[in-house]
């Protein structure tokens, strides 16, 4: 019988072969979720036997990973501000430079927490609950237009204890909500739609067309979330959204044509802005 360093080695030089950024990294967890091992198996257990079993699971994933299948989908869950979300195929995988969205509404709301937080096209609910995590007293809502989106999302705020603060509806945007929140919280669509195609397959292929279709120009989206906070943020709410690359200018002039007052955008991981907050 092969032992798991074996496996491991064999798959590492497969996603080397195909060319895969992190082939080494990529096989680690691709291992552990195949063969249900502890972190610290990974690293101290490597020279057990491999149960075939879990050997015919592991290289299964391994295939699916040489074809540009991002690890997240094939394992199901991806981490995102320090909580795990489960995904689902209408669902994109939370990013880390996504959390810089959580950053900004904690700086934004540094000396006054909200109470009531909205997050547009939500997705797994994954910027939504852990903005909630951060504000204990606050409750939201994440509206999507997949119904399998918000089935995901629920099932992670339930797992994560966020049930009774965190609600998940379908609908367009914000068209059928009313009332008022202190802070509205969007990652949405934002690649023009001819452009699509030209992603990485990771990306084109794998993820949600609805959750990448930003119209003809990619800013599509923007005007609806910056119509809906024009509507529902009181004087002195915020609302962050997620920026594309080179983005920041037509976005913010999107918002001041609704009324609202943008601030410059927090740069992302690779010094890119990503999170543009406005205030009503």
């Amino acid at each position: 019988m092969r032992t798991r360093r074996d496996v491991l080695a064999d798959a590492v030089e497969r996603l080397r072969m195909a060319r895969r950024d992190t082939p080494e990294l990529d096989a680690r967890v691709l291992l552990k979720e195949a063969l249900k091992l502890s972190d610290t198996d990974v690293i101290t257990k490597l020279d057990d036997p491999a149960s075939p079993e879990g050997v015919v699971a592991f290289n299964c994933m391994v295939a699916r990973r040489v074809r540009g299948e991002p690890v997240a989908r094939i394992i199901g869950h991806r981490e995102f501000w320090g909580m795990r979300f489960d995904l689902g195929p209408e669902t994109l995988v939370p990013r880390p430079d996504t959390e810089i969205l959580v950053e900004s509404a904690l700086a934004a709301f540094r000396r006054a927490p909200p109470k009531r937080v909205l997050d547009l096209g939500t997705g797994t609910g994954c910027i939504l609950i852990s903005v909630l995590s951060e504000f204990p007293e606050a409750a939201g809502v994440g509206v999507d237009k997949s119904e399998r989106a918000t089935a995901v999302a629920r099932k992670n705020a339930e797992r994560l204890g966020m049930n009774g603060r965190a609600r998940f509806v379908v609908g367009d945007w914000a068209s059928s909500l009313d009332g008022r929140f202190d802070l509205i919280v969007s990652n949405p669509p934002y690649i023009a739609r001819g452009k699509i195609a030209d992603l990485d397959v990771e990306v084109s292929v794998h993820d949600p067309h609805l959750a990448l279709d930003g119209g003809s120009d990619g800013l599509h989206a923007y005007r609806r979330v910056a119509e809906e906070s024009a509507r529902l943020l009181p004087e002195g709410g915020v609302v962050i959204v997620e920026l594309g690359e080179g983005q920041e200018k037509d976005v913010a002039s999107i918002m001041r044509e609704a009324g609202l007052k943008p601030e410059k955008a927090a740069p992302d991981l690779a010094g890119i802005p990503r999170a543009l907050a406005a205030l009503r």
